[in-house]
């Protein structure tokens, strides 16, 4: 069966770590899981990543920032995502389109409709059937982040708590609009108990 699920939370959610277990668990159920991440994915956008996350690119325009989140991702769509899809695969993507909207359009405050607008011509309007939002607030989030030494600490780790506090708030607007796609995981948990949670949400939807 093929299905495309998106992984979404604020910095240091965790989301990343429990996802392995989880796949682990799908797998053992027969599926076929293709597991990337944004940016990223693919050589030319994995390439980007590193362009847009690189601690010394301070200079960086926002809007800049966001056409950079949208180049990788129609190239990681046309490469990765679509080919998976249409082969019957189950894609899990570590952030997608949504990350776009809570930082660029919220926390930025590019706009969303904007944002959107950029990420709908890239993605020809490929949303995802299902999205985990790991919510966690700034303060916890960002401290496993400082006690996690083998963590990559990127450009947007080092922006100020308002920064992070703005992201959450926009993920959970964005759980507010498209509440048939979002399942907020209470991400504050012991980590098996949030891919406990992760898995059954998945699970249910595979049913359907």
């Amino acid at each position: 069966m093929s299905l495309f699920i998106t992984l979404e939370g604020p910095e240091g959610s965790g989301k990343t770590s429990a996802i392995k277990s989880v796949k682990t668990e799908l797998e053992k159920l027969g599926y076929e899981i293709v597991m990337t991440r944004e940016p990223g994915g693919t050589d030319i956008s994995e390439q980007i990543r590193n362009v847009i996350l690189n601690r010394s690119n301070t200079k960086m325009d926002p809007i800049t920032e966001a056409l950079l989140y949208a180049a990788s991702r129609r190239q990681h769509l046309v490469e990765k995502i679509w080919p998976s899809i249409k082969e019957g695969k189950l894609v899990i993507c570590d952030r997608y389109l949504d990350s776009s909207l809570a930082y660029q359009g919220y926390a930025r405050e590019i706009g969303v409709e904007k944002i959107l607008g950029i990420n709908e011509y890239a993605t020809e309007g490929t949303f995802p059937s299902l999205t985990l939002l790991f919510d966690v607030t700034p303060e916890v989030g960002l401290a496993r982040i400082s006690a996690n030494s083998k963590r990559e600490v990127n450009r947007l780790d080092l922006e100020k708590i308002s920064f992070h506090k703005k992201v959450r708030q926009g993920y959970l607007e964005l759980a507010k609009k498209y509440p048939d796609r979002y399942v907020i995981i209470d991400a504050s948990q012991p980590q098996a108990k949030v891919a406990e949670d992760a898995l059954n949400v998945i699970k249910e939807r595979l049913k359907k």
